[in-house]
C-alpha cells in the first residue's frame, strides 16, 4: 500500500540546478516522514534531507546545508527535492523513503526505486 516513485534525476553541469520528486500512492504522504538519501557507486547509502509530517521540521546534511531544499506539496502527494549549486560529488542515485510515522526518526522501511543525478562537465 505504501509506494514512492522518484523522479527528476538526470545529468547536469556543475553549479546546476535539479529538483526531485518524490510522489506516493496508495496513502497521503502528509502522514508520513520523508526523507531523501543518496547512494555513490561502492559507497554507503547516506541520508540527504528529512521532513516531518507533524511540524514540518527539516533535516539536511552538512554537505547540502544552503544548497538542497526539501518542502512538500500536499495537493500533489508529493515531496520536492530542489538541488541547486550541483557539485561533481552530488553524483549519485537518489532515493526517497518513510518512516512509516510522521517523525524523521526511526527506521525507512519503505523505499521508492531511485532516480540518477550525474553531476558533471
Amino acid at each position: 500500500q505504501l509506494q514512492l516513485v522518484e523522479s527528476g534525476g538526470g545529468l547536469v553541469q556543475p553549479g546546476g540546478s535539479l529538483r526531485l520528486s518524490c510522489a506516493a500512492s496508495g496513502f497521503t504522504l502528509d502522514d508520513y516522514a520523508i526523507g531523501w538519501f543518496h547512494q555513490a557507486p561502492g559507497k554507503e547509502r547516506e541520508g540527504v534531507s528529512c521532513i516531518s509530517s507533524d511540524d514540518d521540521s527539516t533535516y539536511y546534511v552538512d554537505s547540502v546545508k544552503g544548497r538542497f531544499t526539501i518542502s512538500r506539496d500536499n495537493a500533489k502527494n508529493t515531496v520536492y527535492l530542489q538541488m541547486n549549486s550541483l557539485k561533481p560529488e552530488d553524483t549519485a542515485v537518489y532515493y526517497c523513503a518513510t518512516t512509516g510515522h510522521r517523525s524523521c526518526a526511526g527506521d525507512f522501511a519503505s523505499w521508492g526505486q531511485g532516480t540518477q543525478v550525474t553531476v558533471s562537465s
